[in-house]
């Protein structure tokens, strides 16, 4: 079976044992009320497919006055009625921007478009071969509105071969590095990072799969004229209990850029969604998928990087993980709603 995955090479291709099908939020009684309204500290189940497919498409927009809903909202989805989520994330990081912010940007996996970055789609195929279960938890205290479609394959059945879709949110708020203290000099070039044991964990899973990419998001917690470049840590991956090292050479080389970014940049794989203020001030967040070039793992995998070079820096560092792999996983919990509500201060200098 050619899946395909959207490929224009073989978007002709014919394929007789596939339907389309549409989960949404329409008006059921054929009004325009086409949400779903999320009453404060409620779940909702806004999936629940009992068939074999391929999740190809979802769109959502959401509606609050609460200043922290896209933190407050969650995510989750499993597959094959599994009991531990595969995706457990907030809403507005799952769709690939942190910060609680949204921003117009493209990339492959992911599009957020007018008005403002509102508009969420997320591309990555997400195959189940027997359930596939997606709810939203409104942690906030304000009712929220919710639209939303997904997009779905039914098929008769799957490869055997295809992974099951991840994705994990993690923060780490301040990262353990030195505080900034006037007239400091920060050792870009000379201290030794010897186990990287102290390094920012992005993800860890356990079995077999395949990472395909990250969004980092950084709130520069320093305040200082000089030289406040936040970056500068080695990105360290390891893979089947350290046989393979994949060792980097800084944070936007990583991320596919070069000399200290501090534009805004999108492309298909890499880009710079919120490139911070003057002297890289307040919140900064970067993306890479490894779309042409996955990260293979056939045991257990552990993606990390330095926050500075030697993880000398104290920052506020969160991100969201994607990968595919066989079930089961290894379960991940996510931190409680008060620890995750961005940081208002310091703000971007202009």
């Amino acid at each position: 079976m050619n899946l395909g995955f959207g490929s224009l090479a073989n978007l002709a291709k014919i394929r007789k044992d596939v339907k389309r099908k549409r989960i949404s939020s329409y008006d059921k009684s054929g009004a325009n009320m086409d949400n779903l309204q999320l009453k404060p500290h409620k779940k909702y189940t806004i999936c629940d497919v009992k068939s074999a497919g391929i999740i190809k498409h979802i769109w959502m927009t959401i509606a609050s006055n609460d200043p922290d809903y896209l933190r407050k909202l969650i995510i989750r989805i499993w597959w094959d009625n599994e009991n531990d989520p595969s995706v457990e994330c907030p809403i507005g990081d799952f769709f690939g921007v942190g910060h609680g912010k949204t921003v117009n940007f493209w990339c492959l996996p992911f599009a957020n478009g007018p008005q403002d970055g509102k508009g969420f789609n997320c591309f990555f195929p997400m195959p189940f071969s027997e359930r596939a279960l997606i709810e939203v938890e409104n942690e906030s205290d304000i009712l929220t509105i919710l639209y939303f479609y997904i997009d779905y394959e039914e098929h008769l059945d799957l490869d055997d071969d295809l992974g099951r879709f991840h994705a994990q949110w993690r923060r780490e708020n301040p990262t353990k590095g030195k505080k900034y203290r006037p007239g400091k000099k920060v050792e870009y070039f000379i201290k030794r990072n010897k186990d990287h044991a102290k390094d920012y964990l992005v993800m860890e899973a356990e079995g077999e799969g395949h990472f395909v990419g990250m969004h980092l998001n950084i709130h520069n917690l320093f305040e200082t004229e000089k030289h406040n470049w936040p970056g500068e840590g080695d990105d360290y991956i390891e893979i089947d209990d350290g046989e393979t090292i994949l060792y980097g050479t800084g944070t936007e080389d990583y991320f596919c850029g070069a000399w200290c970014p501090s534009q805004y940049y999108c492309s298909p794989y890499y880009g710079v969604t919120l490139p911070g203020g003057k002297n890289w001030s307040g919140k900064i967040s970067y993306y890479r998928y490894h779309i042409e070039d996955p990260i293979y793992f056939h045991k257990n995998i552990k993606v990390k990087i330095e926050h500075g070079h030697a993880n000398q820096r104290s920052d506020d560092w969160s991100s969201t993980a994607y990968w595919y792999q066989n079930e089961p996983h290894k379960p991940f919990t996510i931190l409680p709603v008060n620890e995750r509500i961005p940081r208002k201060f310091p703000k971007e200098i202009s």
